[in-house]
């Protein structure tokens, strides 16, 4: 078989009215670079057309078009995963199928390459994104990088270049819940970010609600480190000790004053704030229990319904 230079993955969920565009551009962009590519479509569930499209778009171009069909929705890190699996490049591009990044940026990512690194992070320049979406992608993005110490400016850009031995390196980890750009920071040696092009989703909506960015960030930080479990102990140290103090003034005022009733709703206040630390703290525990809980079971991660690929006809053997 002969060497694949690059492999760009995109994850397809419900792109049915953007994919004939995503097609039209891709492409000829790919084209233009004039070396060898693959590009593997993952099928995520999809409930319109979108499987039916790929399908076509296989039989145009068997040459350098392979599909992936999921039985499920199983998300879009595990349609990422099951690419990484499957793709024979020495380079490997991720790209979302909805245009807000633009397949013509992919030959910087390469030049990037090129220059020595081997994972190529992005940077949205012109972001064109609602408001609460980048205040809320910047916050978690702050609150991301104090606790697992990972510098990605832009975790939300899909558009990203990995090296075939951090993919190798990925595919290796067993983890049920994880974070792919976060995994190649780690395993990078010379990681590096660039800035690139955006634009306005072509067709559909944005799969990624307020509840799910939280999610992500909330899996990014338990699965990439302990700090949230030391930074809530340490909250419940400090809060025993001004509980202690506080029934220290009690007990001395009940001595010097006398029994009262007044400020009865104020230890209410105090009860209910502790209380409600006590429950955080439990829900943050029982994350990182679900979490092995998960881990343990073995159970795979996706699965699979078919393969579209061209079948390479075996020396000695021919179809």
């Amino acid at each position: 078989m002969p060497a694949i230079t690059l492999s760009v993955v995109i994850p397809v969920y419900n792109e049915e009215l953007g994919l004939a565009q995503l097609f039209s551009r891709l492409y000829p962009a790919l084209d233009r670079l004039r070396i060898s590519y693959e590009i593997i479509f993952i099928n995520d569930g999809s409930s319109d057309r979108s499987a039916a499209l790929l399908r076509e778009q296989f039989q145009a171009r068997p040459d350098v078009t392979r599909v992936i069909l999921f039985k499920g929705n199983y998300g879009q890190h595990m349609a990422i995963m099951a690419g990484f699996e499957h793709c024979r490049g020495e380079r490997i591009v991720t790209l979302d199928a909805d245009l807000q990044n633009p397949p013509e940026e992919i030959g910087n990512l390469l030049i990037a390459m090129d220059e020595g690194h081997d994972y190529v992070g992005t940077i949205r320049k012109l972001r064109q994104d609602s408001l609460w979406r980048r205040v809320a992608s910047r916050a978690m993005n702050k609150t991301r990088e104090r606790i697992t110490h990972i510098k990605m400016t832009d975790q939300g850009c899909m558009l990203r270049a990995y090296s075939r031995s951090i993919v190798q390196a990925i595919n290796q980890t067993r983890d049920i819940s994880t974070y792919i750009p976060a995994l190649a920071y780690s395993f990078a040696h010379r990681p590096v970010e660039i800035e690139v092009a955006h634009e306005e989703r072509f067709a559909g909506e944005s799969k990624y609600s307020l509840y799910s960015l939280i999610k992500l960030n909330f899996d990014l930080m338990t699965g990439f480190s302990t700090a949230p479990l030391q930074i809530f102990s340490f909250i419940g140290i400090a809060i025993s000790i001004l509980s202690l103090v506080f029934v220290a003034f009690l007990a001395i005022r009940r001595l010097i004053v006398g029994p009262e009733a007044e400020g009865l709703f104020t230890l209410f206040g105090i009860a209910f704030f502790l209380i409600g630390i006590t429950l955080f703290g439990i829900g943050l525990l029982g994350e990182y229990v679900g979490r092995i809980y998960e881990q343990v079971r073995l159970r795979p991660r996706f699965m699979i319904e078919a393969v579209l690929e061209k079948q390479e006809a075996i020396e000695g053997n021919p179809e």
